[in-house]
């Protein structure tokens, strides 16, 4: 694994950050390419490029991280009515820089950030199916 990114120099402290909160294992700080004022980022201080490569404990801070940072948005000047988590693991989900990281984003309404999808209604078979080929890769120990 190559361990360079632009996080790896900001927690090194090489590269500037607006920093909102630090402890042993995570940063969170103003991401610079916002899409609401007050978006954040918290990234683990170990590098992972996706979730399977990610300690589990770590992802598990990032989101309790996460969820104090979203109480102080809406106490802060931020103000926020609401806050979306997003994480994308992989290049077909939008990851575009490769070490994980959680954008805390902040909603107001008329903020012009949505998520655009197709919802379908599958057939319960379908989804038994899908089901139950999830259940066995856990089985057979994915992580």
């Amino acid at each position: 694994m190559d361990p360079y990114t632009i996080f790896a120099d900001i927690i090194a402290g090489r590269a500037p950050a607006s920093p909102v909160y630090e402890d042993d294992d995570v940063l969170a700080f103003m991401d610079i390419r916002p899409v609401t004022p007050g978006h954040l980022l918290v990234v683990p201080k170990t590098p992972a490029r996706n979730l399977a490569e990610l300690d589990p404990e770590t992802g598990g801070k990032l989101f309790q991280v996460g969820q104090r940072l979203a109480a102080a948005l809406r106490a802060s000047e931020v103000a926020c009515d609401g806050v979306n988590f997003f994480l994308a693991d992989g290049v077909t989900a939008g990851q575009e820089v490769f070490h994980v990281h959680l954008h805390v984003i902040p909603r107001t309404p008329g903020d012009g950030f949505g998520l655009r999808a197709r919802p379908r209604s599958p057939a319960r078979a379908d989804l038994d199916y899908l089901a139950g080929s999830i259940r066995g890769a856990l089985d057979r120990g994915a992580r």
